[in-house]
């Protein structure tokens, strides 16, 4: 058995699949991922958990499966969270500069706090405030004021909020399968961590995460994020298409997607044919597999779309100068990216999880980058000094403090 305390885990609360990875939180680069496991999701309509049981029973299957691999009980871990229920708000915050006008960690713990100050409704709760840039007097796109001399230190934050009931539901369902949540993460924050090159955060690119039942968004420019967003259409809209359009069960339809579906309908040939199975018993048929092309091509191009008009509306397009990267299990269709590209007018590319050892083969896949992603958000974080205990103690809605130190430490 492993020492559970030298073991960090990503548990992925998606809306067609459970996963749970474990990685060595001592393994440096490349991460050494020793632990996976499994289970289809029940209980999560679009992000959100819409039936508590099931979803503890998914989480409890998911990670043990994880345990029998990685050979430890696993009592920790970092949780995910996406959903409409997410929104991005970019804030400003400014102060005068104390103590002989050099900028002390004081200062920048105040002026983060200045950026917050800002109305947010009862039933929402911060979950990320994100340094963009600092400003010290006229000096702009400054990354670590901390000694800086100057009279007036101002910065720029990108603060994600979710709705309290839903992150609450999260912890409450892992608490329930004998997990302590140590942090929740967005999602397509965490799979940023595993896609994305540092010069495309610089330089400025978007990534867009389509999961099962949403297409989540976030925007980096200057090694930061901009912007968020949430998308209503997932990999599931694609499943329900085909199964009304073809008159299979949603399971089939499933099955159906990932072995013969492709995002463009120019990619099959006049004489492919599929197996398709009928409703009630009856006899399968053979059907020419142009005609589940025809079926998905126009729901990846209103994904697509409406990708495109988050961007438009965003006000960020500008500053897309490396392009897009897609992930997610939908993104594995033959000729998503070509097709993404047509849309967006942007360079495209799938994105797979980078710079990983030991089980690599199982999770090098696009629908593993929020798993593998939310273990590179743990070994970045500074709360892993922080014990179980307290994390446990302090609750969903009692973190801001210790997250406050935290954003403030990442620049000092």
């Amino acid at each position: 058995m492993r020492n559970r305390e030298h073991i960090i885990v990503g548990l992925d609360i998606g809306t067609t699949k459970i996963c749970a990875l474990a990685a060595e939180a001592d393994s440096g680069e490349p991460l050494n991922i020793v632990g996976f496991g499994q289970a289809p999701s029940e209980g999560i309509n679009k992000g959100v958990v819409v039936n508590i049981e099931k979803t503890v029973r998914s989480i409890q299957r998911a990670v043990r499966e994880c345990e029998l691999m990685s050979g430890t009980q696993i009592k920790t871990v970092f949780a995910g969270i996406a959903g409409q229920h997410i929104r991005g708000i970019n804030s400003h915050g400014m102060v005068t500069v104390q103590h002989n006008r050099t900028v002390t960690e004081e200062d920048i713990r105040r002026v983060i706090e200045a950026a917050q100050a800002i109305t947010i409704p009862n039933d929402r709760e911060v979950l990320h405030i994100l340094p963009q840039e600092f400003i010290v007097d006229d000096q702009d796109a400054v990354q670590n004021p901390l000694g800086m001399t100057g009279i007036r230190l101002e910065v720029n934050v990108h603060i994600v909020t979710c709705a309290a009931t839903h992150g609450q539901n999260i912890v409450k369902c892992c608490n329930l399968a004998g997990l302590d949540v140590l942090d929740i993460v967005l999602e397509p924050m965490a799979s940023a961590q595993a896609v994305l090159s540092q010069d495309e955060r610089e330089l400025g690119v978007v990534l867009v995460d389509i999961g099962g039942g949403t297409a989540d968004i976030a925007i980096y420019s200057s090694g930061s994020i901009v912007h968020t967003s949430v998308l209503p259409v997932g990999g599931n809209h694609l499943t329900r298409d085909i199964a009304l359009g073809l008159s299979t069960p949603l399971e089939e339809a499933e099955s159906l997607k990932h072995k013969h579906g492709v995002a463009q309908v120019k990619l099959v040939g006049t004489d492919e044919t599929i197996q398709v199975p009928s409703v009630g018993g009856r006899k399968s048929r053979t059907l020419d597999k142009r005609l589940m092309a025809e079926v998905v091509e126009p729901r990846m191009r209103e994904i697509f779309e409406l990708v495109g008009r988050s961007l438009d509306e965003s006000g960020y397009r500008n500053v897309i100068a490396s392009g897009a990267v897609i992930t997610g299990g939908t993104s594995m269709l033959p000729g998503a990216d070509d097709l993404a590209q047509e849309i967006l007018c942007l360079p495209v590319r799938v994105g797979f999880p980078e710079n990983i050892t030991g089980l690599n083969e199982m999770v090098n896949s696009p629908m593993y980058a929020t798993g593998v992603g939310l273990l590179r958000y743990a070994l970045n974080s500074a709360g892993m000094s922080h014990s179980p205990a307290l994390h446990a103690e302090q609750g969903l809605l009692n973190r801001m403090s210790r997250r406050m130190k935290e954003w403030v430490n990442e620049y000092l």
